[in-house]
């Protein structure tokens, strides 16, 4: 698989990324160690080298699981990481890279990323400077080598510049949820920062296997989605996704990997695609292959506005969570 620059860094990664919230098990079900192993290695295989994990996703967990997975080919695969909004004083930042290097068994990191601004989920507010900081200085010692946010504003983002070089961003974006478009997304365009787009098949709505009336098992976080839970807005996604059926049909795909090759189309935009099975993880892959017409992506993209238009976004925050 091509590799595109990461903003404007050294850093190259595919621009289909392996995501692993998943991996964590928090707030997910059904989940093994050893299955999500094998589907991170398949991915790998297949030509994913870019992994987006955090320490978040199961208090080091996943970062442990992609270890476990890649270490033997840790100079072939690029890491994105993220430190968590409670992680956000100086101190605190350096501490957290180190327990993620620990956890990665690596000594540098690609792309280390503000998860949440600070203030979020009921943490401090902590300065942006000093965050800046304490990044930069992580840079400088060779720690990582990129610097990104996730979950920010535009204001926020240009503020965040100020104390240094941002070269990505990882907001939700996919046909389904489509805020930054209107927002940060040109701000984006304009300075080179990569856009990393993640809940990029709307937490599986995209692929099309959850029917009209699915239900969620207890513990999955995803019912909390606001695509999912609004009756409205899930009607619409069954609507298009009848929709976008016969697209994909012509062009000898799945949904989810018609849903990837046109998120991938659009300015600065990386997909960020996590997997439960290694057969999911492959078939992921093939969306970077696929070369969808400019008639293709105009009617994909008059598809998804069934869903976007009459969406309020609120906050840009898929879920109906608290502390946000």
């Amino acid at each position: 698989m091509n590799t595109r620059k990461l903003g404007k860094s050294d850093v190259q990664m595919t621009p289909v990324l392996l995501g692993t919230w998943q991996a964590g098990k928090a707030m997910w079900t059904g989940i093994d160690d050893e299955e999500m192993v094998r589907t991170i290695r398949a991915a790998y295989d297949a030509g994913i080298t870019s992994i987006d994990t955090a320490e978040q996703y199961g208090d080091g967990h996943s970062e442990q699981i992609v270890a476990r997975a890649l270490a033997d080919v840790r100079d072939k695969v690029v890491y994105a990481d993220k430190v968590f909004a409670n992680h956000l004083k100086y101190d605190q930042v350096l501490e957290a890279c180190e327990r993620s290097l620990r956890n990665l068994q690596t000594d540098y990191i690609d792309l280390y990323q503000i998860h949440w601004p600070s203030g979020c989920w009921g943490s401090d507010v902590v300065p942006l400077e000093e965050t800046m900081s304490a990044l930069t200085k992580l840079k400088a010692d060779g720690k990582i080598r990129a610097i990104g946010v996730s979950n920010f504003s535009a204001a926020q983002l240009a503020e965040a510049s100020q104390y240094g070089r941002i070269d990505s961003l990882q907001p939700p974006y996919s046909l389904f949820w489509r805020e930054i478009e209107d927002g940060v997304m040109p701000y984006c365009v304009e300075h080179n920062i990569a856009i990393l787009a993640y809940s990029s098949l709307a937490q599986g709505l995209l692929t099309g296997k959850f029917g009209r009336d699915h239900q969620f098992e207890e513990g999955d976080h995803r019912a909390k989605n606001k695509l999912f839970a609004d009756r409205n807005n899930y009607d619409r996604v069954q609507t298009a996704l009848d929709k976008l059926r016969p697209v994909a049909e012509r062009n000898h795909c799945t949904l989810a990997q018609l849903a990837i090759a046109w998120l991938v189309k659009q300015p600065e935009s990386f997909a960020i695609v996590g997997a439960r099975s290694p057969e999911q993880a492959q078939d992921n892959a093939k969306a970077a292959e696929l070369d969808l017409s400019s008639n293709d992506l105009a009617e994909i993209d008059r598809i998804g506005r069934i869903v976007t238009d009459p969406l309020d976004y609120g906050n840009n925050v898929l879920w109906e969570f608290a502390g946000v």
